[in-house]
């Protein structure tokens, strides 16, 4: 592989020693291009690495005890950091029993609650005994980090410049001089007969199986509830049932496994034939989160992921799976231009080099065709170093090349979808960010029945508009053991509303209702409140999250707690990407999970000096929509 200067960055090097060194800061701060491409990059991942080896110190523990559940250990831990939490599922550690360094047993993290993880150890804890003291150290999962690096090398000895720099005179002399078997013509049948009724997603149907774009990306352009899903699945299909060519494969992407089964149950769900395609997990994947649907299509056996020979994986049409999973397929030797086509989905959500590893060492640019689905507009990847988040590390591929298109004139159909019909909300739900971020390009195509289901609901200050901002002066709280804050007030109108909500809609069950607030804290909070709501609800699956975690998902109804209570906790906020205030993107989020019926409880005046959510407020005292402690009637 090349050489670069990145080879000679070792644990020795910090933050301050990559700075003070004048070529690595010129290249820090230079626009990324092709020939700064690789040495950029992973500087970047170096300046991440580093905050990520200096934070996780903070989690080392003395006199730890472990809980044990079958082949799980269970370790409470508090204090983790909102949204930034530098324990990750896949982290490696060691413990040993105080007073025995010699005895040292190394394991991974297997989940991240918000107060404790689950461990699974490499080899037997023979000797463990319940109560038994352990000093625990973390480190950083560096496979993860060598996965991004191998990628990049690999995008400079595959070319990729065509595909990450993508230029429209490449693409107009591309069909011509072509041979290959992937080239389409359009589509006259789909697998998903309701897709023919949206103009948009027969569009991209078309132009990916033509395609029109290649070498570069297809882009499409998937705001919240458009169906961008939909459409690769019945792309994917498209290319996988209507070519004879024993050469397609296909290999599906999307950066969380909760996306890749969305996507997958999407690609099954008119029966695909099991043996053309594979939903390959990782191993240290829960077996338990494997939707029914998709365990025969899994490499699921007996509870446990098990990885096929080369040649065996090798002959399905449509793999599907998270890039670093993918990255595997690159160390088992899988030839480059083994997959004709390319699929991520939600590829807004992963920095650049994590898309990267689905591509780099597998795809042949000039023979292969990518699709990328997402929306700028909502989350993107998280970066924990604010100098690499400065230096545009948190700039997914998709935004990228979404601005790179623009520039180039090339945001025309046969490079870029974008889609417009909104199955997903309430008009009035929907007018507030269709506005501010899709330039009211949206249009409202969702089920009547299910998006109109509470607009006569009996607590509603104005019928037939189905939201309510619920203004409450709270106090920001924090306990001792942790830096999440969280708000009594807040916490109790949320139970005061869902209380009424099952109370005086027969239509409505837990299932239909998701909580979302910024801080943990509050989602504990909230979670132990809605233990006493009820006993017939007491063990019902709540849905109560982080905006992050509500990202993939929606409810009919949705409630939301903006916990803040003073402008003292925003400039932290800001600058570690915590809370629903002056982040644009968490507030498009928020307020497009929600189906039939959006509640926000929060403070108004704090509320208000955000330029975003002072619009959402004053949509809701045009609308009549405003309640308060002083003139709440939804009791009466």
């Amino acid at each position: 592989m090349r050489a670069t200067w990145c080879h000679h960055v070792g644990d020795h090097w910090g933050k301050d020693s990559l700075l003070c060194n004048l070529p690595f800061r010129q290249i820090l701060e230079t626009h990324l291009n092709f020939q700064n491409y690789i040495e950029k990059l992973q500087m970047l991942l170096y300046l991440e690495e580093i905050w990520m080896k200096d934070n996780i110190k903070k989690y080392n523990i003395s006199d730890a005890v472990f809980h044990k559940e079958m082949e799980l250990f269970t370790l409470e831990m508090s204090g983790f950091s909102e949204n930034r939490p530098s324990v990750r599922q896949g982290d490696i550690l060691s413990v040993y029993p105080v007073g025995n360094k010699e005895m040292r047993y190394w394991g991974s993290v297997h989940s991240v609650q918000h107060n404790s993880v689950k461990i699974k150890f490499f080899k037997s804890m023979d000797q463990f005994v319940e109560g038994m003291k352990f000093n625990v150290e973390f480190t950083v999962k560096n496979l993860i980090m060598r996965l991004q690096h191998r990628a990049l090398e690999l995008a400079y000895e595959d070319r990729l410049m065509s595909v990450l720099f993508p230029n429209p005179k490449y693409t107009i002399l591309y069909p011509k001089k072509t041979s290959c078997l992937c080239f389409f013509l359009p589509v006259d049948r789909l697998f998903n007969t309701q897709v023919e009724d949206n103009p948009r997603q027969y569009q991209a149907i078309q132009h990916i199986m033509a395609g029109s774009s290649r070498p570069a990306p297809y882009l499409i352009y998937g705001p919240p509830g458009t169906g961008k899903t939909v459409t690769m699945a019945e792309a994917i299909k498209q290319i996988a049932n209507n070519c004879t060519s024993t050469s397609i494969k296909i290999l599906a992407c999307a950066s969380t496994n909760s996306a890749c089964d969305v996507l997958c149950e999407n690609i099954v769900g008119g029966n695909e034939d099991k043996s053309k395609v594979y939903r390959m997990y990782a191993k240290y994947c829960d077996s338990r989160l494997v939707p029914e649907v998709l365990k025969a299509y899994s490499n699921l056996d007996r509870q446990t992921f098990v990885f096929p020979e080369k040649k065996e994986l090798m002959k399905y049409k449509i793999i599907v799976t998270t890039p670093y999973t993918a990255g595997r397929l690159v160390t088992e030797d899988f030839p480059v231009g083994h997959f004709t086509h390319v699929f991520f989905d939600e590829a807004g959500h992963g920095l650049e080099t994590e898309c990267l590893i689905a591509l780099a060492g597998l795809l042949c640019p000039m023979k292969g065709q990518v699709v990328l689905a997402g929306d700028p507009n909502q989350l993107g990847p998280i970066v924990r170093s604010h100098l690499a988040k400065k230096n545009g590390m948190e700039v997914s591929l998709l935004e990228r090349l979404m601005k790179l298109y623009t520039k180039k004139k090339m945001l025309k159909k046969s490079f870029y979808t974008k889609l417009q019909f909104n199955y997903r909300s309430h008009p009035s739900i929907l007018q507030i960010p269709n506005q501010l971020f899709y330039r009211g390009a949206l249009f409202a195509k969702g089920d009547e029945a299910k998006c109109y289901s509470c607009c006569q609901w009996k607590h509603l200050p104005k019928k037939g508009f189905p939201l309510i901002f619920h203004s409450v002066s709270g106090v920001e709280e924090k306990e001792a053991s942790s830096n999440s804050i969280f708000n009594t007030a807040e916490k109790d109108m949320i139970i005061s509303y869902v209380k009424k909500l099952l109370q005086t809609l027969d239509n409505i069950s837990p299932q239909d209702i998701g909580i979302i607030t910024p801080y943990r804290k509050q989602v504990q909070k909230i979670q132990e409140g809605l233990e006493i709501v009820g006993k017939e609800y007491r063990d019902k699956p709540w849905s109560v999250g982080t905006v992050e975690e509500f990202q993939e998902d929606e409810r009919k109804v949705i409630l939301v707690s903006t916990v803040h209570s003073s402008n003292n906790q925003l400039k932290k906020d800001k600058h570690f990407n915590l809370g629903v205030i002056r982040s644009k993107k968490k507030f498009n989020v928020v307020l497009t999970r929600a189906m039939a019926l959006l509640i926000v409880v929060g403070d108004l005046e704090v509320l208000k000096s955000d330029c975003y959510w002072g619009k959402f407020i004053e949509y809701c005292e045009e609308n009549g929509a405003i309640l308060s402690t002083s003139n709440d009637t939804s009791n009466q």
